[in-house]
């Protein structure tokens, strides 16, 4: 009879999950909203089921201490991994260091976060072969005990903003100041809209974590290298967009540079003195 009631209340709790889905796909048109209910009756669903059949076989112990005490040294002896995965999955409901929709890295995986289940959340992976921070089309899965085993690093929560990099090199013959000024205003016009978007993150985010700037305006820094004067373009941008506002700068600057004829990109080169007749003393210079 207890297999029998076993089964019937697995039965009903399936059906009544399966209705409740329904109700929910049917009601609910916010994407991320729908996500979250469908999560919570499952769960619902699973500790309801574990609950009353628990009662109808705790009976055959001798007492609830002895039950409780055989599952408890059970359970932590063969399952240990999963334990630590539902501790997992309760941290991240509470202190919630990432939420689905945020691009976080756990160790060597980084990506979107695309769901969040009792034993794993799953990320739609960016990076590796791919550059710039874009999706590779993989889905990763990654079990929940990880966060108290690795680093998170969320690209979104918080300041919700990027700084971002990028290194022009031009010769030491080049005018490298009026190439300065015109990556200036490429840099500025590219990041203007982002900026007044990311001073009001930053408040936001100032209330919750100590971040602060002292300012959020891009600008360009000089250094000089082996080859050439280094011009460093660091401007503001969304995690998201990364690779698209460093496409609509690079094009900016070969359009722009292309237009200045004292302005040259540099490149590693190799130069080889060598005599054309020996004793002569003559010397002729390749350039590579």
């Amino acid at each position: 009879f207890k297999i029998l009631y076993t089964v019937l209340i697995i039965l009903m709790i399936g059906l009544l999950r399966y209705v409740l889905l329904k109700m929910i796909n049917r009601s609910v048109g916010d994407i991320k909203l729908k996500y979250y209910w469908q999560n919570m009756v499952r769960y619902i669903a699973f500790i309801l089921g574990f609950i009353v059949i628990s009662g109808i076989w705790v009976e055959e112990f001798r007492s609830v201490a002895t039950f409780f005490g055989l599952l408890s040294a059970g359970v932590a002896i063969a399952l240990k991994d999963p334990i630590l995965n539902i501790a997992g999955w309760v941290f991240i409901l509470f202190r919630k260091p990432f939420t689905v929709g945020d691009r976080i890295q756990v160790g060597n995986n980084a990506g979107d976060v695309i769901d969040i289940r009792l034993f794993q959340f799953t990320l739609n992976e960016i990076g590796n072969w791919v550059d710039a921070d874009q999706s590779t089309g993989r889905v990763i899965h990654i079990p929940n005990g990880r966060v108290f085993l690795e680093a998170q690093a969320n690209y979104t929560q918080g300041f919700s903003h990027l700084w971002n990099e990028i290194g022009v090199m031009i010769t030491f013959e080049s005018n490298w100041v009026k190439a300065k000024e015109i990556l200036m205003e490429i840099v500025q016009h590219n990041s203007a809209n982002l900026t007044g978007a990311a001073q009001k993150k930053l408040i936001e985010a100032s209330k919750k974590f100590m971040i602060y700037y002292n300012t959020l305006s891009p600008n360009v820094y000089t250094r000089v290298k082996e080859y050439g004067v280094q011009l460093t373009m660091r401007y503001l941008c969304e995690p998201k967009k990364r690779r698209m506002t460093e496409h609509q700068i690079w094009e900016s600057v070969l359009t722009e540079f292309a237009k200045h004829k004292d302005i040259s990109f540099a490149y590693p080169t190799q130069r080889f003195f060598f005599n054309r007749k020996e004793g002569k003393g003559r010397e002729e210079t390749k350039e590579r």
